[in-house]
């Protein structure tokens, strides 16, 4: 159960990291791992709206970064530009 959350953060936070990269913002540690977790679960709700489905493996990785990007996107939105 621990190993499991842990591995789910460091996970969030390298797709955070991904995500800001190719979105060109810059947060720290805390921000990368709460958008990476925030973005991977909106991508996945997104892949199966729209008939994806639950994806694996690369897929899977893919599809939490464009959710990612996503939700930085958001948050520019909503925060303007230091995100």
């Amino acid at each position: 159960m621990i190993v499991g959350l842990i591995i789910k953060i460091l996970v969030g936070a390298l797709i955070g990291w991904l995500a800001s990269i190719f979105m060109k913002s810059s947060h720290g540690f805390w921000m990368c791992c709460l958008l990476g977790i925030i973005g991977s679960i909106l991508g996945d709700v997104l892949a199966k709206v729209i008939g994806i489905g639950s994806a694996t493996g690369v897929a899977s990785f893919v599809i939490s970064i464009l959710g990612t990007c996503l939700t930085i996107a958001i948050a520019r939105a909503i925060f303007g530009k230091k995100f």
